[in-house]
């Protein structure tokens, strides 16, 4: 089974991105997200169109955040990227008039919709805040600044 890592990969993009001066290339944010910059382009044009970030042409140009960190929730990245499906998990539909599989099947969606719900409102209870905190927190433990190798064991 494949997983959808894209939420988790522009995350570490954006928060790469907070870290930064000026606005980053596709070419540094694919580095970052261990992808191509053609993917990069592909899912910032998503966040730009809902204003999470912006994007600067030209010498000197590349992606910045668009919003205050404290404003960006990871529901809002999420549903960015088109709400992808969360679970993986699904019922049977191969004979729909069999009372044994449509109890099946209610009982699973119930399930798995209460949870899908749950996961989507605790993403809004995150923000961009204070995931770059978290990273600080750890960024210091380590004894680190926050210019240098982030990805160092």
């Amino acid at each position: 089974m494949n997983r959808d890592t894209r939420l988790s990969a522009i995350l570490h993009a954006l928060l790469h991105m907070t870290e930064q001066d000026g606005p980053m290339t596709s070419e540094a944010l694919a580095a970052c997200m261990n992808t191509n910059a053609a993917v990069v382009r592909r899912t910032m044009a998503g966040l730009r169109e809902m204003g999470l970030v912006r994007s600067e042409k030209g010498h000197g140009g590349g992606w910045r955040l668009a919003r205050d960190l404290h404003a960006v929730t990871l529901r809002d990245i999420y549903d960015a990227l088109g709400a992808p499906q969360i679970f993986a998990i699904g019922h049977k539909t191969e004979n729909p008039v069999c009372l044994v599989e449509q109890a099946v099947n209610s009982a699973l969606s119930d399930a798995l919709q209460d949870a899908e719900a749950l996961l989507v409102q605790r993403l809004g209870d995150v923000t961009l805040a204070a995931l770059s905190a978290d990273f600080h927190s750890r960024l210091s433990l380590r004894g680190s600044h926050p210019g240098a190798a982030t990805h160092a064991a």
